[in-house]
């Protein structure tokens, strides 16, 4: 893939969308803008927690997360409304295609941002001005809110585009970062977590400057490569590139679902298994992808988590076999005490071709080995089908659960 150049000084957007769905159907329906809006999960179930809301409600105290009777609790007058997935796609789509009518190096992160390298285009319009036409673009047609974060690097464009919203346009070049950057807290540094930054704050490490001028070899001991990664993200080194190509690369893929009450009984736990193994085989056959490891997680009633996995000689993809080693899994390694949560991962995955080409380009390096590629393929054909080795058609979309799905993020180039 043709990338732009590195040597020359990089002009990148990251574009991120303001309170992506409660916008989304503020558009949709223009009677609740201005009110306490959520987007919940089904408020009759436990798993009823805010996905994101307005800003009215956020000023109110509603954050992302918090249980709804929380939400509610805070706010009386709020409105909450199911996430349709479906008209948030739609929205998406558009938005990205809008993206690469400026440039066709655009890297989507999840359904509501992504990044984009201007660089070369500001021949013809300034940063600033391809920023604000854009922004404005969005808001005219899509009706939809967005903050822009603009920089020489990723991650100077991502925690610019924070620090004005909604609708914001912030400019984070490397000599303003002792002054904007360095007096933040670590919590709000992008890629610093909750346990990261309790963890920073042991070796007297409380801010982004605190970070940035701390022992290198310290951090190495404590975080191990991420550390020195960091350090140079507080210092405003990033060279990664803004890859188009980056939302295929996938190493596993998964589904977990909470109980409505935490249970014991095996007979709704094997149900339920069946059902994420269903899931986990509908979203394999959108990515036309098989994987050769099985992962479970186990979440108990006093919110006790474990994972367990088992490697497996032959790639997988049916719901069947899923569903066969998650049950072994489980029954091997469950404590008999009530589950609150159970998820099950498909690991080491690939795209079908590829796994199909790796057998093929290894067997052509070998020649006097043929035969075996040959039984292979046939293997192959009878468990993936007879168009394994070519590119499959796509298959129809189903409801997308979480915001953090990248299996729709290239619909824009269709």
């Amino acid at each position: 893939m043709a990338q732009q150049s590195l040597k020359k000084a990089r002009i990148i957007f990251h574009v991120d969308m303001n309170s992506f769905y409660a916008s989304v159907e503020m558009a949709y329906n223009p009677q609740l803008k201005g009110k306490p809006l959520a987007i919940a999960g089904n408020p009759e179930e436990r798993k009823g927690v805010v996905v994101t809301s307005s800003y009215e409600a956020r000023a109110r105290g509603v954050k992302t997360t918090m249980p709804l009777w929380k939400a509610q609790r805070l706010c009386p007058e709020l409105i909450v409304r199911r996430p349709d997935f479906d008209r948030y796609r739609s929205v998406s789509k558009k938005m990205f295609q809008m993206l690469e009518d400026i440039t066709p190096y655009i890297q989507p992160v999840s359904i509501d941002e992504g990044y984009m390298d201007v660089t070369g285009t500001e021949q013809y319009r300034s940063p600033i001005e391809i920023a604000q036409n854009l922004q404005q673009a969005i808001k005219n047609e899509l009706d939809v809110p967005c903050s822009i974060g603009i920089a020489p690097n990723k991650f100077l464009a991502k925690m610019a585009s924070d620090m004005k919203k909604p609708m914001g346009i912030t400019i984070l070049r490397k000599r303003d970062i002792q002054e904007k950057l360095w007096p933040m807290p670590i919590e709000d540094m992008y890629g610093v977590g909750e346990k990261t930054a309790s963890k920073m704050r042991t070796i007297n490490v409380s801010t982004i400057g605190d970070l940035a001028q701390s022992d290198g070899y310290q951090l190495k001991q404590l975080f191990g490569i991420n550390g020195e990664r960091l350090k140079n993200r507080a210092n405003g080194l990033d060279e990664r590139s803004v890859d188009p190509d980056a939302v295929h690369e996938f190493k596993s893929i998964g589904s977990s679902q909470t109980l409505p009450a935490d249970t014991d009984d095996e007979t709704e736990i094997s149900q339920l298994i069946g059902k994420i193994a269903e899931n986990v085989e509908r979203r394999m056959k959108r990515k036309q992808a098989a994987g050769r490891s099985i992962q479970i997680m186990i979440r108990y009633h006093d919110r006790t988590t474990v994972t367990r996995s088992k490697k497996l000689n032959d790639y997988i993809e049916k719901k069947e076999t899923i569903m066969d080693t998650a049950e072994e899994l489980f029954q091997k390694h469950w404590n008999r005490e009530p589950i609150r949560l159970l998820g099950i991962t498909v690991q080491e995955t690939d795209e079908k071709q590829n796994i199909a080409r790796q057998l093929d380009l290894f067997t052509y390096e070998k020649e006097m080995e043929k035969e075996k590629l040959q039984i292979t393929i046939d293997r192959l054909t009878r468990k993936y089908g007879k168009d394994t080795f070519k590119q499959m058609q796509d298959e129809t979309s189903h409801e997308l659960r979480t915001s953090f799905q990248k299996d729709f993020l290239d619909d824009y180039k269709k």
